[in-house]
């Protein structure tokens, strides 16, 4: 079997927020000529989800707002999990790196009269600190990024998909990546002195959810076969209103954003009734997990596939207003024949984010030397649960916290011999579908997202996880006997579906794994049998790492770094919230 075979100094995987920042940080900080590459499954700036972020960027530059303030709503929306020397990270460098988009990138971020900033309003914060652009933010931040990126001498491998993490033969230090050449089919192994891992989240093994199709989790499944530690992989965000448009449209579940709560949205039900304050007393404005619950709860209450969701109403803010503050969700929801300024919209919780990772320190190491991760494939920012508003902030903090990293040590890391027996095993797997008879990968697909969407879902138990586990192996099973036509490998789409597939499958295990080894409640996962959120001083976070063909799951105690349960690091005399 032909394979190309390529050298760079450092190479990004991914074109979201993460890896253009990365790109542009780690030209600024390594020494000159130093040679950058940037991967990426489809085209730079066409794809990712950054792309596809609405409701705005957290950051604490509103009147009264800090660091501090910021930090200790990640922490408690995050159920005191989170890693707190990240989430501090996280919540220092925002400002930095909103003025940075802003003043060297070329952001433009919606501002009040007086020329300020102007803050949306998000579920679970004691602030209105998301900056924006209007409910289409991801676009701008990403257009800006191309253009910024294309400009300068970054070498680009676009619609080259990465199949493989090859270790060194000792397995202490990462190699290179196997890598497809979508256009032609053909394989290239790509060594590097150090690789950027930003291939994103994308949990659409559920029916319902918000990134696109080819979005698939690709590099934690990578991550997964390479031996390297995973935390918080049963740790799902559901965000509570995706439109629910019918089985003939893939703008079913599409996120309704965050704001239309924040600004007052109602939550109804079939009967129209207001629910929300029956599960919990700040109603609609409640974090994602606990709002999905209660639409979960409520769908179940009908027990009616005629009625599967329930509506978000806006009426009642003036529908010329609604128009105006959110021309891209009314837009939206019309293109799908709703009204949202004026009437009501069907919605469904819809898997959205995924807090789990690859363990890295603050600064994006991993334990394999070489290898650096950032964005969402990087666990630890935001424990058990996710702030709107928290994830393009995220991702944008730490693709340039990677940059910096990457482009201060690159002179110390040097080109490294893969393992040929493991270059060898990733081809025959990437491979493997073209010695089997053609089948519907699609079916198995759509199999797929039932079994995760009834057992491994919004609300859990350990006979629907146990269930979960078994079917998903099946299906895993059913996968590998099914094939693909072996003609041309160009473009070979039915090719990448399998292999986005068993990406999802390798990933769906482990989080049903992490669920049942999870006897409590906390953030995104909630154990119906285990309802308790247990001790918040001995909290832990699961830890899963595959030996051989089997997944492992322990636990480890979060190291409470910066605040302890019980405390804060709000000076005193600070109210408890901003907020009106």
């Amino acid at each position: 079997m032909q394979l190309d075979r390529h050298d760079t100094d450092i190479l990004i995987l991914g074109s979201g927020g993460a890896g253009l920042f990365a790109a542009l940080h780690a030209l600024q900080s390594a020494p000159q000529g130093t040679k950058v590459t940037l991967a990426v499954k489809g085209l730079i700036g066409k794809c990712g989800c950054t792309r596809m972020v609405q409701g705005g960027y957290n950051v604490s530059l509103g009147p009264g707002d800090s660091v501090e303030r910021h930090f200790m709503d990640t922490i408690h929306g995050g159920k005191w999990l989170p890693d707190q020397d990240m989430a501090w990270k996280l919540c220092q460098l925002a400002p930095e790196r909103v003025r940075e988009l802003e003043n060297e990138i070329g952001c433009f971020f919606d501002r009040n009269p007086d020329g300020t900033l102007h803050h949306k309003a998000f579920a679970g914060q004691t602030a209105d600190r998301t900056v924006h652009k209007g409910d289409l933010t991801g676009i701008e931040i990403i257009n800006r990024l191309m253009e910024q990126v294309l400009r300068r001498p970054v070498e680009r491998m676009q619609e080259h998909r990465a199949v493989g993490l090859i270790p060194t033969r000792d397995g202490a230090a990462l190699a290179g990546v196997l890598m497809i050449d979508m256009r032609t089919g053909g394989f290239r192994f790509v060594r590097a002195k150090a690789v950027i891992m930003c291939t994103g989240g994308g949990p659409t093994m559920y029916k319902y959810h918000t990134p696109s199709g080819d979005k698939t989790m690709d590099g934690l499944a990578m991550a997964l076969r390479a031996g390297l530690p995973l935390r918080d992989m049963e740790m799902v965000q559901f965000h509570p209103t995706g439109l629910l448009a019918g089985a003939h449209t893939r703008m079913t579940g599409t996120v309704l954003e965050e704001g239309l709560r924040g600004a007052g949205g109602q939550l109804l039900n079939h009967a129209g009734q207001r629910f929300m304050f029956d599960y919990d007393a700040k109603g609609e404005r409640a974090t994602r997990d606990v709002v999905s619950r209660g639409i979960y709860a409520e769908m179940r209450k009908a027990n009616d596939p005629e009625q599967e969701g329930v509506f978000i109403s806006m009426a009642h803010l003036g529908p010329e207003n609604v128009a105006q503050k959110f021309k891209g969700m009314v837009k939206r929801c019309a293109d799908c024949g709703f009204d949202l300024a004026g009437g009501k919209v069907e919605v469904v919780p819809t898997a959205h984010y995924f807090m789990g990772g690859v363990v890295v320190d603050p600064d994006t190491r991993t334990a394999m030397e070489g290898l650096y991760v950032a964005g969402e494939d990087a666990g630890g920012a935001h424990g058990s649960n996710r702030l709107g508003g928290n994830g393009v902030a995220n991702s944008t903090v730490f693709g340039g916290v990677a940059g910096d990293t990457v482009g201060a040590e690159i002179g110390k890391l040097s080109l490294r011999d893969p393992d040929d027996a493991i270059l060898q095993a990733e081809l025959a797997r990437a491979c493997h579908p073209f010695g089997q008879t053609p089948g519907h990968v699609q079916t198995l697909r759509n199999h797929l997202q039932e079994a995760m969407w009834d057992h491994v879902g919004v609300m859990r138990t350990q006979t629907g996880l146990t269930r979960g586990v078994a079917q998903v192996a099946d299906l895993k099973a059913e996968l590998m006997h099914c094939g693909v036509e072996d003609g041309s490998r160009a473009f070979n789409l039915t090719w990448h579906d399998w292999l986005n597939m068993a990406s999802l499958c390798e990933v769906s295990d482990v989080i049903a794994r992490a669920a049942l080894a999870r006897e409590n409640s906390r953030g995104a996962h909630y154990r119906e049998d285990f309802p308790d959120p247990g001790s918040l001083d001995s909290s832990f976070f699961t830890v899963a790492r595959k030996d051989g063909d089997t997944v492992n799951v322990t636990h480890e105690a979060v190291r409470f770094t910066i605040v302890s349960p019980g405390e804060t690091v709000l000076p005193e005399g600070e109210p408890e919230t901003l907020v009106g």
